[in-house]
């Protein structure tokens, strides 16, 4: 009897860990009780279920969100004396955001510290501009003030003074002119990999929505950062299989089923990532306007090579010298391929990443490679938004590009 009571008092306890994360923030739940009363009926549970689990939360407000406890608010003055006055020599990155300078600061106060001295961060200063550019602003430190993994880049803090919107990273710092070594871009593909994973299988799922080249930063180890969450939106809930957006992102990255009409889901970041995958593969840009005809796009110009094993060698990136294990180099393509499909026959990133991580096992002991790599599909791809990135597999960008070092 007493063992029977434990297990009744830990489900309760269980339960109400659950009821708070389900219903924190929802309108309209105020009594625990309510909660537990469901539990007890299978038809209450489902009302309650739909009636309120299924109800998206409110929007966080401007004050919460700049009140996140994992965040520091520094002063306009703090990131002046981080930065030496955004010295030109700090000069770090320039983006579509704004300039990006190398600081220093004091690991423990978070203050000021000497050049040279203390932790090394990047402090990225918004471009005075319109309603949008403050709205990016906001999402970068909602997202980065609650969300951690090993692969989302940390935001220490941000600024808010009168005109003035700065963010506060911790500074990446692998940058140079070397092309990356197969394994090296195999590693970077498992790291941001499992960033997007992260972000999509979430409590409330988050849709990236500007997965590209450039939004992909390395330590010191070449352990791959998501960046730049200014775009990121809260994946549907309930019922609802999309979020409706206006159509923003980066020109050759965009999933054309979202430019055609607006429906944001997480299988847009899956498209985006399988064009990533697919510049690993060749070195090429996404979209490159000093090619000719068919070239100047990278999912139009590979799509017929990449389910062919001896014809892959073609678009491969010459700078590999051939120095890489072609087995897995097909079966990268053949990822690539499912990734850009159609939307309802793309895998989810959770697939993606299972199957990026078999890969060294694939070559070393044959491994079968996952279900979906069989399928084969001939996808379209066309996008009328921002300008596209340098090649991701060079880190010889002066830019917040992919491996620059910031």
């Amino acid at each position: 009897m007493g063992n029977c009571c434990a297990v009744v008092l830990t489900n309760n306890r269980e339960n109400s860990f659950t009821y708070q994360q389900k219903t924190s923030g929802i309108a309209g739940v105020s009594d625990r009780n309510m909660y537990l009363s469901a539990l007890s009926s299978p038809k209450l549970l489902a009302n309650f279920e739909e009636e309120v689990i299924r109800t998206p939360p409110p929007p966080r407000s401007e004050g919460d969100i700049l009140s996140s406890p994992h965040l520091k608010a520094f002063t306009l003055n703090d990131l002046k004396n981080a930065t030496r006055s955004f010295r030109p020599d700090n000069l770090i990155g320039e983006g579509g955001f704004g300039d990006v300078y190398k600081g220093w600061i004091d690991e423990q106060t978070l203050g000021a510290a000497s050049s040279g001295q203390g932790m090394v961060v990047a402090v990225k200063k918004l471009k005075p501009e319109g309603f949008q550019g403050h709205q990016e602003w906001l999402s970068e430190v909602n997202y980065l003030g609650q969300l951690h993994h090993p692969n989302l880049v940390k935001l220490i803090g941000y600024c808010l003074d009168g005109e003035n919107r700065l963010l506060v990273y911790e500074y990446m710092p692998k940058g140079g002119a070397q092309p990356l070594s197969w394994a090296l871009r195999i590693k970077v593909a498992i790291g941001a990999a499992r960033g997007l994973s992260f972000l999509h299988d979430s409590e409330q799922q988050v849709i990236y929505r500007d997965f590209k080249a450039s939004n992909i930063l390395l330590d010191s180890e070449f352990n791959a950062k998501l960046s730049d969450f200014g775009l990121a939106k809260a994946g549907p809930t309930g019922d609802r299989s999309h979020v409706s957006t206006r159509v923003l992102g980066t020109q050759g990255y965009a999933a054309p089923e979202y430019i055609a009409t607006g429906r944001l889901t997480a299988r847009c970041d899956v498209y985006s990532f399988g064009v990533v995958l697919l510049e690993l593969l060749t070195g090429r840009r996404a979209l490159d306007k000093t090619k000719v005809g068919l070239e100047q796009n990278l999912v139009d110009w590979t799509k017929p090579y990449l389910g062919d094993r001896r014809k892959l060698f073609r678009i491969m990136d010459t700078e590999l010298e051939g120095q890489y294990p072609q087995r897995e180099a097909f079966m990268v393509a053949l990822l690539a391929f499912h990734c850009i499909s159609e939307a309802k026959l793309r895998p989810p990133m959770s697939e993606v990443l299972a199957t990026l991580e078999e890969l060294p096992v694939i070559t070393k002991q044959g491994t079968s490679p996952s279900r979906f790599l069989s399928q084969q599909q001939n996808p379209t791809a066309r996008s009328p938004l921002r300008d596209n990135e340098p090649s991701p597999t060079h880190m010889n960008s002066p830019h917040l590009k992919f491996l620059s070092g910031c």
